[in-house]
């Protein structure tokens, strides 16, 4: 699986992007044939220093993406892989079922 990370207005730690890489492989649980990851992370706005990720992945015939926002970036793209755990769960068992 290809994973790309982007930072918007500012260059991502390699503690951060480790991270990131850690729970995206972690998908792979639930399906297997998943072709590439896509993370943006951004501010919302600095002066609350809101973060924002959004995580984008493919797998043959869909995209899913998952956005999510809280004050830290760990918490953000925790939050995001969850959401795309209860769709990658759902996408798998509608394809048993058919």
């Amino acid at each position: 699986m290809n994973i790309k990370i982007t930072a918007r207005k500012f260059k991502a730690h390699d503690t951060l992007k480790e991270f990131i890489k850690e729970q995206i492989s972690s998908l792979e649980k639930y399906y297997d044939n998943i072709l590439n990851a896509e993370v943006v992370l951004s501010y919302i706005n600095q002066n609350n220093s809101i973060k924002n990720a959004e995580i984008i992945i493919q797998i043959p015939g869909q995209t899913m993406k998952a956005k999510n926002e809280s004050e830290d970036f760990n918490k953000s793209v925790a939050l995001s892989v969850t959401k795309l755990k209860t769709q990658l769960k759902k996408h798998r068992s509608k394809q048993i079922a058919h």
